[in-house]
């Protein structure tokens, strides 16, 4: 089969004004970047419509390290539904270039099931990373100069919580020393930068309703606190103002397409290991105002980004889902069932069975928040009958519905089985979306709540850091926001060597962290670091330009 890249090189791409024209956007909201990809300047949206969407989830169970194919099904399913006839608009996230240089490589989808221009989107797209960056760190230098100009004075900051970001993997900048070899170079600091996907700016434009709601969010970004030990803001800073104006435009929603001419905005992109997972609000509500399906994805496995999809997208926005799509690859299956990475790709029907217990704790997750599930095999070349079989039988036996994904291969036509059952599954009453949690909890019975019926485990530990985190949270009267875990995505564990389908385990956490702008509390759980590594040889290594043109982003 061909590359990605051959096959996208090789698609005729339309004018982005055309997919604009077919989705029903008026060209006055369009706002081209080029001939292929454009910004959507919209600043209201029409509830009535976005009531009446059929908002359909793609999740996953606990996925290998190349990930499960969650977009390329995405992207598959989209196309599918285009084929059936339906008005149907995909809403994903953009990519960071901290996988794309360092394990995973693209997250455009694959195969015949891609969004396109691929190349622009993995990469730089429209920028909008790079001013989220640009913001995230402005504000931490006007932080530091506040400081430097007040220091010893009562008003002056004592505590900084705000740490620089930037979109690559570099652990060496986990931990750093800042203003050394004397003293005009600023007060020493012991800090340490996140990547962009986990900075609290990227979380405030995501759940952000157009760009007053931004301000408003950075207004209330806690940056620390002062030597009198009051909460100090962006907005007591005084350059709310200033980090907006650079995200004027990265609000804005992005609009492409599939490689099927299905419209497709991606915008927004926090992990959902160490952040809340979700693509905008900005785009999730403009795809429902002009698709009556919107498929949209959370990060990795249904314990992370579902769960964050869930409590805190959906309860901030009120958006009610139609149902949920738990995808599944046979490699996942059989590396949850015990079996060597390096023969995953082999049948074994054994392994295949004992992995079916991950797929059935996740299906009892996205059952928590009263959602109808269908579980869709991703499939690959190696995949045998039998197994596609076994699978069938077993959802079959567990009263769940199922669907082979051959979109990869196949493009809109191999998505016909999954599209059909997404319709059938959609025409059914829309049931009302369960949390796991009430606002009003406190913090730790909303952690153990979630530890408890999301992943099965026991109960939690609350290390010293953390509790002290818990007295300041209560002082500052933000026990009623929710809270975000930041945990390892290969287990239900804090521990990515332990599997935790027994739920004989504890979760350890070890900080909280304060995103009050955002509006959650961020747990952090076990040795989770918010600065992805690079891994031994990075996918940088297989990037080049040759004749004009960049290949090895896939």
């Amino acid at each position: 089969m061909k590359s990605d890249y051959e096959i996208a090189q090789e698609n005729a791409i339309q004018p982005i004004a055309n997919i604009a024209a077919a989705m029903g956007l008026p060209a006055e909201l369009l706002v081209p970047y080029g001939h292929y990809k454009a910004k959507i300047n919209i600043s209201q949206f029409d509830e009535v419509k976005i009531a009446a969407s059929k908002l359909i989830l793609v999740t996953a169970i606990t996925p290998t390290k190349a990930g499960i194919g969650k977009t390329t099904t995405s992207v598959g399913l989209a196309d599918g539904l285009k084929k059936l006839g339906k008005n149907v608009v995909l809403a994903l996230r953009e990519p960071s270039l901290g996988p794309c240089f360092g394990m995973k490589g693209g997250a455009a989808g694959g195969g015949y099931s891609q969004v396109i221009p691929m190349e622009d989107i993995n990469l730089h797209f429209t920028g909008d990373f790079h001013a989220i960056t640009a913001a995230n760190n402005a504000l931490a230098a006007l932080v530091d100069n506040f400081r430097f100009y007040n220091r010893g004075k009562p008003e002056g900051i004592k505590t900084v919580l705000l740490k620089r970001c930037l979109d690559v993997n570099d652990r060496v900048l986990r931990k750093i020393v800042t203003a050394l070899d004397g003293p005009n170079n600023g007060i020493p600091s012991e800090t340490g930068f996140v990547i962009t996907a986990a900075s609290e700016i990227m979380a405030a434009l995501c759940l952000a309703e157009g760009l007053t709601d931004l301000r408003n969010k950075i207004d209330d970004i806690l940056l620390g606190f002062t030597f009198a030990g009051e909460p100090f803001t962006t907005k007591d800073l005084g350059v709310t103002g200033a980090i907006t104006a650079l995200l004027k435009d990265a609000i804005l929603p992005n609009l492409v397409q599939t490689l099927e001419g299905c419209p497709a905005l991606v915008h927004g992109g926090p992990f959902a290991n160490i952040a809340h997972g979700c693509n905008s609000l900005m785009a999730t509500k403009t795809a429902m105002q002009y698709g009556d399906y919107v498929i949209t994805e959370a990060g990795f496995a249904s314990d992370l980004g579902a769960e964050k999809f869930f409590n805190i997208k959906c309860r901030k926005a009120g958006l009610q889902p139609a149902m949920a799509v738990l995808v599944a690859t046979s490699q996942a299956l059989k590396l949850s069932g015990g079996l060597a990475e390096n023969k995953m790709m082999l049948p074994d029907i054994i392994a295949l069975s004992k992995g079916l217990q991950n797929m059935e704790r996740h299906i009892a997750i996205l059952k928590t928040f009263n959602q109808k599930v269908l579980v869709v095999l991703n499939r690959y070349h190696f995949d045998t009958e039998e197994e596609i079989d076994f699978m069938r039988n077993w959802c079959h036996k567990k009263d769940a519905a199922f669907a082979v994904n051959n979109a990869f291969a196949l493009g809109g036509e191999g998505a016909l089985e999954m599209a059909k059952a997404v319709v059938d599954i959609c025409n059914a009453p829309l049931a009302p979306l369960q949390f796991t949690y009430d606002l009003t909890d406190d913090v730790e019975t909303k952690i153990k709540k979630i530890v408890t019926k999301i992943y099965g485990g026991k109960d939690v530990v609350l290390y010293k850091k953390a509790q002290e985190m818990i007295k300041k949270i209560k002082k500052l009267g933000l026990e009623h926001l929710p809270v975000c875990m930041a945990k390892t995505q290969y287990s239900f564990t804090d521990d990515a060597a332990v599997s935790g389908v027994d739920g004989n385990f504890k979760i350890d956490v070890d900080d909280l962290v304060i995103n009050r702008g955002a509006g959650f509390i961020v747990a952090v759980c076990g040795e989770m670091m918010r600065m992805p590594g690079l891994p031994k040889i990075p996918q940088a290594n297989f990037i080049d330009v040759v004749d004009g043109k960049i290949i090895g982003v896939s």
